[in-house]
């Protein structure tokens, strides 16, 4: 007999943005993807949180009537244990810039073509990077940003590591113990968090890699 599958739950997308045309543009692009569930909008992230806080995720515009900043939006919706990928015009870099700075999952700009913006919102409802160019742009055109200096090895085990493999085929492929890898991994994210980039999660140190050039890019595929 073969095994019936369990559905999986659809994640939960909130979305802060001012404009009603962009949110119902948002509300329809969702509604093609099944893996998630568009649950709310609002004009601010204090409005959307009095609504709901059951979210994996919350689709953020830069600038909003409010004049918050992307900084405290974003550490607002951390301390809710919500993520957030910027939603964006991508007029105004140096939000951008503060929004990377701050922690968010990606960068998409509003112009994109709709199945982009969609699988941007899946990949990020599941936790993963959205890694763009404008992402990208804004990591390297702040002066504010402290790089981390890493020994080669230690690049080596995190490129590894951060781009999916587990701990002991790292070992197998470095030719280090599994014990020593671990151990590079942890001062790895140590140099991390002295320089007030945090990378507790694979998730984080994938972030922190790309951020910083040991990973490439990924390339947009193209229909």
């Amino acid at each position: 007999m073969t095994a019936i599958q369990p559905v999986q739950t659809p994640r939960r997308v909130g979305v802060v943005e001012d404009h009603a045309v962009a949110v119902a543009g948002l509300r329809h692009i969702l509604s093609t993807v099944p893996e998630v569930e568009f649950v709310a909008s609002a004009a601010s992230v204090s409005e959307l949180l009095a609504i709901t806080s059951r979210l994996d995720l919350v689709v953020l515009d830069l600038r909003l009537p409010d004049g918050s900043s992307p900084n405290s939006n974003v550490q607002q919706l951390r301390l809710a244990g919500i993520e957030a990928l910027v939603f964006t015009s991508g007029d105004e870099p140096y939000l951008v810039r503060a929004a990377a700075r701050a922690g968010v999952l990606g960068v998409v700009r509003k112009s994109e073509r709709d199945d982009v913006v969609a699988a941007a919102v899946r990949d990020a409802a599941f936790g993963k990077v959205v890694a763009t160019m404008d992402w990208a742009a804004a990591i390297d055109g702040d002066e504010d940003f402290d790089q981390v200096n890493l020994s080669p090895r230690q690049r080596d085990v995190l490129s590894l590591y951060a781009s999916g493999e587990p701990a002991a085929r790292v070992a197998r492929l470095t030719g280090l113990t599994e014990d020593t890898v671990n151990a590079y991994l942890g001062r790895i994210r140590q140099k991390y968090a002295e320089a007030g980039r945090p990378a507790r999660t694979k998730t984080e140190l994938y972030k922190r890699a790309l951020e910083d050039g040991w990973l490439p890019i990924p390339r947009r595929r193209r229909k």
